[in-house]
């Protein structure tokens, strides 16, 4: 089986510009209202995904917005605008918090939230409002967004017969990367493991379509198409114990995705990392989160809520990432 091929493209990708329109110091910080810097950090990291900002800033999408009442895209437009085009040291992301009930309905305000959580619900919430007024579209349409076009690709995954080698696939759309890092030291060894064959066990029995019978099989996933933008969660909640994982986990400047391809061969497929939000804290249901990005003059900044502070790239890569953004 292949990945269905859309009946209608939303956005058209040699529309997405990956490289910054304009160049210009950092914006705003943002304040914190309490127990929101959960909040603070997504947002920060999505006002500097180069891409969603260039289109945002264009307007394109508030002057053709036929949407009543909520909707994600507007409120992140008018987000950016203000942080990129403010005088003040900080300002407060009002219309986020006003609509948090909207975004996910877990959230509640003055609570300490998971910022990956987060993350997921505004992705969502985007591509809800992308397509608000699209009725009756099939999946591969829907994953035709700018959201999807910007932060989705789609994962393969490959099951192998292992007395015929008759091969079964499968395909999914994801938005972000989820890795269990509790045998890891670094994102690479930890993505090495992801597309490594894994004997299924009898329970999970695969019948094969050749043998017409249940047969042990191996499983291996592997990133079919990459994203333009690719967001990796460093899981620092162990799942058995829900103890915090707060051990160092290397992370490069630069990632090749090539390695972790359906098709390894042909060039590389380059990242550079643009964005880490930081947990700390000894446990996963308190403590702080902070991030870095990078602004569109190419220089690092530490955005913790209302302070924007310049940091150098050493500092970048020795963090305790919990969430780590990379853009082609």
């Amino acid at each position: 089986a292949a990945i269905a091929l859309p009946q209608r493209i939303l956005f058209p990708l040699d529309k997405i510009c990956m490289d910054w329109q304009q160049r210009q110091q950092p914006g705003a910080g943002l304040l914190n209202l309490g127990n929101t810097c959960y909040i603070n950090v997504i947002l920060q990291c999505l006002t500097y995904t180069p891409p969603l900002a260039n289109y945002l800033l264009s307007h394109e999408h508030s002057q053709s917005c036929q949407q009543q009442g909520f909707c994600m895209m507007c409120i992140m437009e008018a987000h950016i605008r203000k942080v990129l085009r403010s005088s003040a040291s900080a300002i407060l992301p009002g219309a986020v918090l006003r609509d948090l009930k909207f975004i996910g309905e877990e959230f509640e305000y003055g609570r300490q939230e998971n910022a990956y959580e987060f993350l997921r619900c505004i992705l969502n919430a985007m591509q809800r409002a992308c397509l608000s007024g699209s009725s009756n579209l099939d999946t591969s349409s829907q994953e035709t967004t700018i959201i999807h076009q910007i932060f989705g690709g789609f994962m393969r995954s490959r099951v192998t017969c292992l007395s015929c080698q008759a091969v079964a696939d499968s395909y999914k759309a994801f938005l972000d990367v989820s890795l269990d890092i509790r045998a890891a030291s670094s994102l690479t060894t930890v993505l090495e493991d992801c597309v490594t064959p894994k004997e299924l066990d009898l329970k999970e029995c695969f019948k094969c379509s050749k043998c017409k019978k249940n047969v042990t099989a191996s499983k291996r996933i592997t990133i079919h198409q990459a994203p333009r933008v690719v967001t990796f969660c460093l899981e620092r909640a162990d799942q058995w114990t829900g103890k915090k994982i707060s051990k160092f986990v290397e992370y490069p400047e630069y990632l090749d995705l090539r390695p972790y391809m359906s098709d390894t061969a042909g060039e590389p497929l380059l990242c550079s990392l643009y964005a880490i939000v930081v947990h700390s804290g000894n446990t996963c249901l308190e403590g702080h989160f902070f991030c870095y990005t990078k602004a569109s003059n190419g220089l690092w900044y530490k955005m913790d809520d209302e302070s924007v502070d310049y940091c150098d790239t050493y500092t970048i890569l020795r963090q305790q990432a919990y969430l780590l953004f990379y853009a082609r």
